[in-house]
């Protein structure tokens, strides 16, 4: 087992031996069982202090990584303890694992800080970017974004020049249909999150069996919306008679809606339809692509505890 010392360095030499230990360890540099140099031989070897690999070594099996035998010395334990999730020593694992692996590869030590560096150069994502080519749609998704998110959200088209501009610094965003089409559109490299829809029946749920004297309206700037709710409605066995669709991009578009029982609307139509009128605000966002969002929104704005 090596071990590498920086005396004057901001950590003190009895954490850095811990950490080394406890990534030999989690990285299988040393087995389980197998014992490790004494304190006097450790300290020896490295011109450190006793009281310095002694304090190591017992902050070390304390934490029940390492086992003392009385006149055989000390080694370690069976079976790991568990690292917290946001333990530094576990982000120092996954680097320890990916220096261990490139170097099984046969990669040289002086590639592999290259690559690092570079990767480090890269500047991190400060927003969200939509990419739909539909551009009713593609408002529709940006506003339901938005009541989610933080950060701020941006949205284009598929023309190659604009995507790849506004691609800079951003968190790619799509919907199922188009992630292969934009896939290819992206550096090999980019990250992508594709975003899924929310299922018809549960926005419908409370309106079924379908009420055969209601008279219901559909409203959307989308028109695949307003194919999409004719065609749900029906199979939910509303009457034909009994449904309207208006399109939110003419102008007079909300008159007459007040006899309607209610107004099924995407999100962003809901909010212009009168407060007069009851609306069921059909989202496209599926739940778990909320939480999803808000998962990939720590990378761009890590929690307030973190930032203290």
């Amino acid at each position: 087992m090596r071990f590498w010392f920086a005396r004057g360095a901001e950590i003190s030499l009895r954490e850095q031996l811990f950490a080394q230990v406890v990534l030999a360890i989690l990285s299988g540099d040393v087995a389980p069982g197998e014992r490790l140099p004494s304190t006097r031989e450790l300290a020896r070897r490295f011109r450190l202090h006793p009281n310095t690999v002694s304090a190591a070594y017992r902050r070390l099996e304390r934490d029940g990584w390492l086992e003392s035998r009385r006149g055989s010395g000390v080694f370690v334990r069976k079976s790991a303890p568990d690292l917290p999730a946001d333990s530094p020593l576990a982000l120092d694992h996954l680097i320890a694992n990916l220096f261990r692996q490139a170097r099984e590869r046969g990669f040289p030590p002086e590639a592999i800080r290259r690559r690092l560096r570079e990767w480090l150069a890269f500047q991190p994502p400060i927003r969200f970017l939509l990419i739909e080519p539909d551009r009713e749609l593609r408002r529709i998704v940006e506003a339901e974004m938005r009541e989610v998110l933080a950060v701020p959200v941006k949205s284009v088209g598929l023309r190659e020049r604009a995507l790849t501009r506004a691609a800079a610094r951003a968190i790619p965003v799509v919907l199922p249909s188009k992630a292969n089409l934009v896939r290819k559109l992206l550096p090999p490299h980019a990250e992508l999150l594709t975003l899924q829809i929310e299922s018809p029946s549960s926005s419908l749920a409370h309106w079924l069996p379908a009420p055969y004297d209601a008279l219901v309206a559909v409203a959307s700037r989308w028109p695949e919306f307003l194919k999409w709710a004719r065609a749900m409605l029906l199979a939910a066995g509303f009457a034909p008679e009994s449904l309207i669709f208006r399109d939110a991009r003419r102008r007079d578009w909300q008159r007459g809606l007040e006899q309607a029982a209610a107004v099924v609307a995407d999100s962003l139509t809901a909010q212009a339809v009168s407060k007069t009128i009851r609306v069921v605000r059909f989202p496209l966002l599926s739940e778990p692509s909320r939480r999803e969002l808000k998962r990939w929104e720590q990378q761009i704005r890590p929690p307030l505890r973190s930032r203290l």
